[in-house]
């Protein structure tokens, strides 16, 4: 979206999302993105199909979901120069989603917000080892404990980041 002269462009958040393996990753991400929305922040979803789709049949008519983008497509316009974005969140439940933060974090030059989940989170989390900031916990078939850490940072992260 390009402002018009004299307005405020909108702020975007990308919200980067790995394989959809642990079940708690599309209700968490859609919880973010209308927690994101509340506080004036577009949503824009990177994913693989499988995730992109999971989101699309979950929120249709795209009420807290803005523009879905293929994962490795957004990389590139990242890398590129033809995407920037004023949140970089990545979803990580094993070391592929902490190599996809670590990315994005270097061809951003942001810091990352990277929401850690699943059966081995604190291992995941012990293994990052680039600057950004985490909400992490022990969450695979129950949002609720996510949930409770992202309704406790959200606004400090929107605000401050």
């Amino acid at each position: 979206m390009v402002p018009i002269a004299g307005q405020k462009k909108e702020k975007e958040a990308v919200l980067v999302l790995g394989c959809p393996q642990v079940p708690v990753q599309s209700a968490i991400a859609l919880y973010l993105m209308h927690g994101l929305r509340r506080l004036g922040v577009t949503p824009v979803v990177a994913g693989n199909p499988a995730a992109r789709m999971l989101i699309d049949v979950s929120d249709p008519l795209h009420h807290y979901a803005g523009e879905m983008v293929d994962l490795d497509t957004c990389i590139a316009d990242m890398a590129a120069g033809r995407r920037v974005f004023d949140y970089c969140i990545v979803f990580a439940h094993n070391d592929a989603g902490v190599s996809y933060a670590a990315t994005v974090q270097s061809i951003s030059g942001k810091k990352v917000i990277l929401v850690i989940y699943g059966e081995n989170f604190k291992e995941i989390a012990d293994s990052v080892d680039f600057p950004c900031e985490k909400i992490a916990a022990k969450a695979v078939h129950n949002p609720a404990p996510l949930k409770k850490k992202i309704d406790e940072v959200l606004p400090w992260l929107v605000s401050n980041l």
